[in-house]
């Protein structure tokens, strides 16, 4: 019997890994590219994405009150792990504050002092992670642990992530190497 982790990097390598020529948001080129809204967004992936990111939660002993990051890759992530647990909350944060009503750029939950997790869906350079990172300690939350989803393993992006998260770890559920070998192992990658 498949774990919720396989089965979630089997839907990662079906639904949201493409090889090509890709123009990433850090301007570099790739010969693939990982969209993981296609699998965080499906109903079943919604589902394992909320299972796996709970139970690292839990098997690290974090105990976070809350989990949140930039919007929008970590909002389906978010929402799938408050949903499984039952016990943690949700936050989001703009990329920057709202120019009308309230002006926050903390949405969901906002208890200062609060444990937090930082997630985010696909990490390159880092900045999105880093961005959520700093909103949610200036805020006033206590970063205890940052994930993501895949870590494409490239462009400094862990060491960014972990510069800025320190002293909390950073855990990669997957690497792009794990979703690419996946990939060619589900015979797709002829089909790109």
């Amino acid at each position: 019997m498949y774990s919720a982790r396989q089965k979630l990097l089997t839907l990662l390598a079906r639904q949201s890994f493409r090889l090509g020529a890709f123009k990433l948001s850090s301007g570099a080129t790739s010969d693939y590219y990982i969209d993981c809204r296609a699998t965080t967004l499906d109903a079943q992936g919604a589902r394992l994405t909320g299972e796996v990111f709970w139970e690292e939660i839990r098997r690290r002993g974090w105990k976070a009150q809350a989990i949140g990051g930039l919007t929008m890759g970590a909002d389906p992530i978010v929402v799938a792990a408050s949903v499984v647990s039952g016990e943690l909350h949700g936050f989001l944060v703009r990329k920057a504050e709202k120019a009308h009503g309230t002006g926050q750029r903390i949405e969901g939950f906002r208890e200062k002092g609060a444990w937090v997790v930082i997630v985010d869906d696909v990490c390159t350079t880092g900045a999105s992670t880093v961005q959520a990172i700093e909103a949610a300690r200036e805020f006033g939350f206590d970063v205890i642990g940052v994930m993501c989803l895949v870590e494409r393993e490239e462009a400094k992006g862990r060491t960014n992530v972990e510069q800025a998260a320190a002293p909390a770890p950073f855990v990669a559920i997957f690497t792009a190497n794990e979703v690419r070998k996946e990939h060619v192992a589900q015979g797709l990658s002829r089909n790109c």
